[in-house]
C-alpha cells in the first residue's frame, strides 16, 4: 500500500524558508504571490492491505518520527 504523509507548519509558526522562497519570487517578477508555504512529503511503500491497521501504523509513525506534532501538522492519504 502506498502511503503519502504531508507535514506543514501549523498555522502562525514562522516559515523563514517560505519567507526566503517569496522573496526570490517577488524579485523574479512574479509580484502577484501572496504567500509561500514550505512542507514535505513523505512517501511510504507499506507491505499490508490492512487499511485501518496501517492508518493507526502511520499515525504513531507521524507522532514519533515524521513530524514535530508541537508545530508541525500532518495529513496522511492512502
Amino acid at each position: 500500500m502506498r502511503v503519502e504523509v504531508i507535514v506543514r507548519l501549523k498555522n502562525g509558526v514562522l516559515d523563514p524558508q517560505g519567507k526566503a522562497i517569496h522573496n526570490a519570487l517577488e524579485s523574479l517578477g512574479y509580484t502577484n504571490i501572496q504567500e509561500v508555504n514550505v512542507g514535505k512529503a513523505i512517501i511510504l511503500e507499506i507491505d499490508s492491505k490492512e487499511v485501518e491497521e496501517v492508518k493507526k501504523q502511520v499515525h504513531l509513525m507521524c507522532d514519533t518520527l515524521l513530524a514535530n506534532t508541537v508545530i508541525e501538522d500532518y495529513q496522511i492519504k492512502l
